[in-house]
């Protein structure tokens, strides 16, 4: 405070007090020289401290303290919809005139913007992804930028490429951030930076030029006081569950329980859900204006948890949050602390605990290969939009790209942010900026992603009583954190806090809870909805019916597939543990191939008797498989001989037919299955003396529905009835 002036203390003190509602509040160790380096200096500033420590006091009280010495309004890019609700209100309390722009209050925006002209908002908070429409960027963007007086990026490690959870649309900030003038303060704030991600993102803070002012990086200790963590290793999926049944009121007010998928989330939740203890899911299929009632449910004490994928993650905020468990692992330690610092923010102790599942491995590996652009899709956008006299939607390039469509809007913002694609009115052009491939780069973004995994099991292997070990000190180290000291409170440092496995809080509970678990594993048979409508861009593939004419729009009702059934999915709890076995493949890759188990034909048949089709089905046959024929050729038999039905064997392949490669979008998925099955005069013969009668279309697994499709149509325009798909695993 030797540099600054009492004055400032004094009236950002004041302010403070306001924001938080409470007469003798006083900053933690950092806050007010952050806020003096903001409005005094005009500084850089990093400021990394843990989850509850007070980050948003500090560019609430920089913005309105900069307000009133004439500065313009600052402008905050937050990540979450969430996030800024939460923030809006806070900076309200203190009499900081606060609004934000977001997909969930289109019809505010013109209000906003008259707002902005009129310079009646001190703080503009807007996403990141903001930064990527057209209008915004060309119409708002420029009169903020020259009117800018702060300039906040909260959670900035999204900016970096080794940060847990990087955004690409982060990225443009750097673009942001230099067409700021230098005497503009700039704020980054984050609670997950290790030192990599510290000095990625105040690199890209720098002020260029001689005398420039170095980025002012604070950074406190990590370790959280009042969180008691602990990890329980169970035999399965049905073991934890059992647990949360039983202990779940145990655990103090209430909390969140994260899982790795959404089908995780929906089955917890219906399994824990009971009157008078709410338990509900929220995942990014919820709808927004349903995040919000949950979250307020939440925060209300309304719902004992929220079983939640990591949609619930940054930018949710309820100090008081009771608990935090995880039914399966996060990829990395640092994920991890992020999502465990929601709970104990005003709370003198708050209980987490980690269920890990034997899947854990399998599912990281999954969204780490999908998260990653490869050279070849990039290269292929590219060429396709050079090759465009006009711009290009998503939906234009699937048909030229085979790139699915979530992996093809992460690429158009990689692409994006280095300048060689742009979005603009009608959809995307090239720029025609020199782009190169940054191979090695995504090589080590991938190597650090592996060893954060081995980290996470390290984690889960601490052992109790190890006086070098503490799982507080463990997750600070790996955030740099070398302050840090055993906790005391942790599993490792005083042996297990939470209940032994098979420890019910009442008698008899026991039986009850394996009798609820068993009904949500045991379950079987997820319907698969068919495909209605024909992908675009078919006419690019050389996608022709047997009229010449390219199909468009719907898929005719007499051509389509009927609902079908799945055993299970591949994402969901229990049986889907079961598959992944099944449909394993060799150290090679190469797919192994069985017959169909015993365990999974009993309960296929438990998927056909409840199935509450219109017509019983009078016949089966089996889709063609060149990677697995033992195992759709023993289910389609194993179905015929048990339920009595026609065998009528396989559909052909196509003399072409090669195996199919993994992937794709639906256009090029559907151009490579066009022509790929065959019906056989035998097999047309049989098909006419069903005379109409439903059969069943058997294979071993259900992704992108096309397979089921395209056999679907084949079979009915040589004259069977209705078809309805059924497969052991519906890949989710």
């Amino acid at each position: 405070m030797d540099s600054t002036s009492p004055a400032l203390h004094d009236e950002a003190l004041e302010a403070l007090r306001a924001l938080t509602g409470r007469a003798e509040a006083m900053f933690h160790d950092g806050q007010f020289e952050a806020i003096a380096a903001l409005v005094e200096q005009r500084r850089r500033v990093l400021v990394v401290q843990r989850t509850g420590w007070g980050k948003s006091a500090v560019y609430f009280l920089a913005a309105l303290l900069q307000r009133r010495r004439g500065s313009g309004p600052a402008l905050i890019i937050s990540p979450l919809i969430a996030l800024m609700r939460d923030q809006v209100a806070a900076a309200r309390r203190a009499g900081v005139r606060a609004e934000a722009i977001s997909s969930a209050n289109p019809t505010e925006w013109a209000q906003i913007e008259q707002a902005l002209e009129g310079d009646e908002i001190d703080v503009l908070l807007v996403s990141p992804e903001r930064l990527v429409n057209p209008r915004f960027r060309e119409e708002q963007l420029p009169k903020l930028v020259q009117r800018c007086g702060l300039l906040v990026i909260d959670e900035a490690h999204c900016i970096s490429d080794w940060g847990h959870d990087f955004r690409p649309d982060y990225r443009r900030l750097r673009d942001l951030v230099a067409e700021l003038g230098s005497e503009v303060p700039v704020l980054a704030t984050t609670a997950t930076a290790n030192s990599r991600v510290v000095a990625d993102v105040a690199e890209q803070l720098e002020v260029q030029g001689d005398g420039a002012a170095p980025v002012l990086t604070l950074r406190g200790a990590l370790t959280r006081d009042s969180l008691r963590l602990g990890c329980l290793s169970l035999t399965d999926d049905r073991a934890r569950l059992a647990y949360l049944v039983e202990h779940l009121d145990e655990l103090p007010g209430s909390g969140i329980i994260y899982t790795l998928t959404v089908s995780a989330a929906e089955d917890l939740a219906a399994l824990l859900d009971r009157p008078g203890r709410r338990v509900r899911a929220y995942t990014g299929r919820t709808d927004p204006e349903e995040r919000a009632e949950l979250e307020q449910a939440l925060k209300d004490n309304e719902v004992k948890a929220l079983a939640a994928t990591s949609a619930l993650g940054m930018g949710f905020d309820k100090p008081d949050l009771g608990f935090v468990v995880h039914l399966g692992a996060p990829s990395s330690p640092v994920a991890y602390y992020q999502q465990v610092g929601r709970a104990g923010r005003a709370t003198d102790t708050a209980e987490v605990l980690l269920l890990p599942g034997r899947e854990d491995r399998a599912i990281w590996e999954y969204f780490a290969t999908a998260s990653m652009p490869s050279q070849a899709s990039a290269s292929a956008v590219l060429s396709a939009l050079a090759d465009s006299d006009r711009p290009l939607s998503t939906p234009a390039l699937e048909a030229r790209v085979d790139v699915r469509r979530t992996a093809l809007e992460l690429l158009l913002k990689v692409l994006a942010v280095d300048g060689a694609v742009q979005n603009v009115k009608g959809g995307w052009i090239a720029t025609g900026a020199p782009w190169s491939y940054d191979g090695p780069r995504y090589e080590n973004v991938a190597r650090a992603r592996r060893q954060e995994q081995q980290a996470m099991l390290e984690y889960e292997r601490l052992q109790p009583g190890d006086p070098q070990q503490c799982r507080m000190m463990f997750l600070a180290q790996q955030l740099d954190d070398d302050t840090a000291t055993p906790c005391g409170r942790c599993d490792v440092c005083g042996g297990p806090w939470y209940p032994e496995p098979g420890t019910p809080q009442a008698a008899g509970s026991t039986d009850s809870a394996a009798q609820r678990v068993s009904a949500v594993l045991d379950r079987v048979g997820v319907p698969v909805a068919p495909r209605a409508q024909w992908p675009q861009g078919l006419d690019r593939l050389g996608v022709l019916d047997a009229d010449g004419k390219v199909p468009r729009g719907n898929i005719p009702a007499a051509l389509r597939a009927e609902e079908g059934r799945a055993l299970a999915r591949t994402s969901d709890l229990g049986w889907a543990g079961v598959l992944r076995q099944v449909l394993a493949t060799d150290e090679e890759g190469r797919p192994l191939d069985s017959e169909v188990p015993d365990v999974l034909g009993r309960r296929i048949v438990e998927v056909l008797a409840a199935w509450d089709w219109q017509q019983r089905p009078e016949a089966v046959v089996a889709v063609p498989s060149l990677t697995r024929p033992q195992l759709v050729g023993s289910l389609a038999a194993g179905i015929s001989s048990v339920g009595r039905l026609t065998d009528l064997g396989r559909l052909a392949l196509a003399p072409q037919a090669a195996p199919l490669r993994a992937g794709g979008n639906s256009a090029f998925r559907l151009a490579d299955l066009w022509d790929r099955f065959v019906v056989t005069e035998e097999l047309r013969q049989s098909l006419a003396q069903l005379d109409g009668a439903p059969l069943l279309l058997v294979d071993d697994t259900i992704s992108s529905r096309w397979t089921m499709t395209v056999a679907a149509r084949a079979l009915r325009r040589a004259g069977a009835g209705p078809v309805l798909p059924l497969a052991l695993a519906q890949e989710a």
